[in-house]
Formats: structure tokens, sequence, C-alpha cells
């Protein structure tokens, strides 16, 4: 029995000095904290799971889509991009996961990043016959112009973003023109989220473009609308996407793909750290209420981390094992 015992207590150290040296391999590692809100408070999601649920030792840094992929790619730093949009680096980063020096883990965002034109969905309830952007554009009326409420409106990005180009084209392609609508500039992203909050507020009708995930979507319920077609890949480069086109169609936004993408060198020494940068994702709604609670109390990307977390374990205790839940609640 004491033979018995002793074998069990040795086997007993053993197992806890196995799985000690398995989370101390995780060591140091880089983490990429994009300059847009829902990257930034996923680094920090990472940055402190890593930190107290696996004892690596994390240290994050400014990042940018195209700069942190070419650094990644061709440096081996950072180790962690959390939310990479991937569309914009498809081709280069395919080849460096054929490669051997990247890798894509989870689909973070896995609804994907969502573009579109939308109006409240209070109109929409009470307009169950608006499915698409052609339905809304039979019912001018429902969507009154800021400075002239006899005329439609469709409002579209500030100049610059190539969101703009895209929506003018689509108005051109839709003859939303003919149909009554005045394609409205607001000038800014403050102005395009303030135009959605007045349309909340005055409880008028709006029709524009936006996507997801961002905290006005948390703070206001809105509908996207289909376009009624699926998205043409083909057409969208050769025109949707090009200022002027002189012959737009009706095309559908494409939906774009947002993964975690981790150095190879990471991989390798992540232990099973890495088995959480696989599992982890979460959905636009999730995402939306984060960032609006953000903007409501002027939090930083480390302080909505910290709510995701207090607020949501039953997501997020699903990415990792019972025993680095309860350290990472511990330390909450």
């Amino acid at each position: 029995m004491k033979k018995l015992l002793a074998s069990t207590v040795i086997a007993a150290g053993f197992y806890a000095l196995a799985g000690s040296a398995a989370y101390a391999d995780c060591g140091e590692v880089s983490i990429a904290e994009m300059n847009w809100a829902s990257a930034g408070v996923a680094a920090h999601v990472d940055k402190f799971i890593l930190e107290n649920g696996y004892g690596c030792t994390a240290t994050l840094v400014t990042g940018d889509t195209m700069p942190t992929f070419a650094s990644m790619n061709e440096k081996g730093q950072p180790d962690m991009a959390p939310e990479l949009w991937v569309n914009a680096v498809r081709t280069p980063l395919d080849a460096a996961v054929k490669e051997g020096r990247l890798i894509e883990a989870a689909k973070i965002l896995n609804e994907g990043g969502v573009e579109g034109w939308w109006i409240p969905k209070f109109l929409a309830d009470a307009h169950p016959d608006i499915k698409t952007v052609e339905d809304a554009l039979k019912h001018p009326e429902l969507f009154p112009a800021p400075e002239d409420a006899s005329k439609a409106a469709i409002t579209n990005c500030p100049a610059g973003w190539n969101c703009q180009v895209s929506t003018a084209n689509l108005y051109r392609a839709l003859g939303a023109e003919k149909a009554g609508f005045e394609l409205i500039d607001t000038g800014s992203a403050a102005g395009l989220d303030g135009s959605i909050a007045n349309a909340f507020e005055n409880k008028k009708g709006w029709l524009g473009y936006y996507w997801a995930p961002t905290a006005i979507l948390g703070k206001y319920e809105m509908t996207r609308l289909s376009f009624g077609v699926e998205h043409n890949k083909a057409d969208w480069d050769a025109c949707t996407a090009v200022p002027d086109c002189p012959d737009p169609k009706v095309n559908a936004y494409p939906v774009s793909d947002v993964y975690t993408v981790v150095t190879k060198g990471f991989a390798d020494k992540a232990g099973v750290a890495m088995d959480y940068v696989k599992a982890r994702n979460w959905d636009n709604g999730t995402v939306n209420k984060v960032l609006a609670w953000m903007d409501s109390n002027q939090g930083t990307n480390e302080d909505g981390a910290k709510y995701f977390l207090q607020n949501f374990p039953d997501m997020w205790t699903k990415w990792v094992s019972p025993e680095v839940a309860e350290k990472v609640k511990a330390a909450l």
C-alpha cells in the first residue's frame, strides 16, 4: 500500500512537472495590437489569457495590416496578429503558409468582416416587405434626406475610403437617382456615425453603407439588406471598386476573411497555448457589444478586454481547459 501510494505521488509529481514545462514552453510572445478597436481588444484578450493562463510573457507591439504582415513574413516578428483581414494579403499569405513561414490559426471573426447597406431594425420590423436594397428604393418616402425631407437619401462613406467608390458605383448601378435618392457624403467617420445616431434619436429612416463589427452596430440595431445577387469578384475588381467605372453592375459586397495568423516559430514553441490560439473566435454581435461598451465608457482596448472576460465567460471558457479558465478568472 505504501509502495502504491509512493508511486501515485511520484506519478502526480511527474505530471505536474510535465504540465508546468508545457506552460513554460510558451516563453516570450509578441502580439500585434492593430490600430482599430476590435483588433486592439483581441490583442489584449490574448495577452491576458496567455500570460495568466499559460505563463507566457506577452508584449504588445503597434500594428497595421500591411506592415505587420510584411514583418511577420520577412522577419518572423511579431509572433501573432490576432485579427488580420486576410483578403488584403491573400496571395502572399497563401505563399507564406505553403512555404511554412506563417500559420492561419482561428477564424477569429467567425462570421467574417461584413460590409453592406443597412437600415434601422425598427424600420425593417415596421416594413417587412423591405428585404433587399431594391425593395428600399421603392420607398423613398421612408428615407428623408437630412437637408431636404422632400428628397430621399443614401448615405455614403467619407472621401478617401474604399467604400466611397463602391457605394457610388452601386448607387449608379441601381438607378437610385431615378428612384429619387441623393447620395450623401457625411464628410467624416464621425459624421457617418452621427447620421445613424440622429436617425435613431428621431425615429427616422436611414439607408446607407456601414460595416461590422463596430461600436455603432452595438449601440443601434441595424438590418443589412441583400443586393439580390451573389458577390462577383471579377466584376468587383474590374468595376465596382474602380472610381467612375463607366458601366457598373449591381453587386454584393465581399465578406472579409479575418484570421489569427502566427509565425511558425511561435507555433513550434507555444505548446498547449497554441490550442487556445486555434480555438478562440467570436461573433460580430459580441464584438459590437464590447465596442459599444468601450465607446460609452471611454474605455481603452485593455478595458474592453477585461469587460469581455468578465461578462462573457460562457464564450471564452470554451477556448481553454478548466484549469486555465480558473487561472484567468483568478487574475481578473
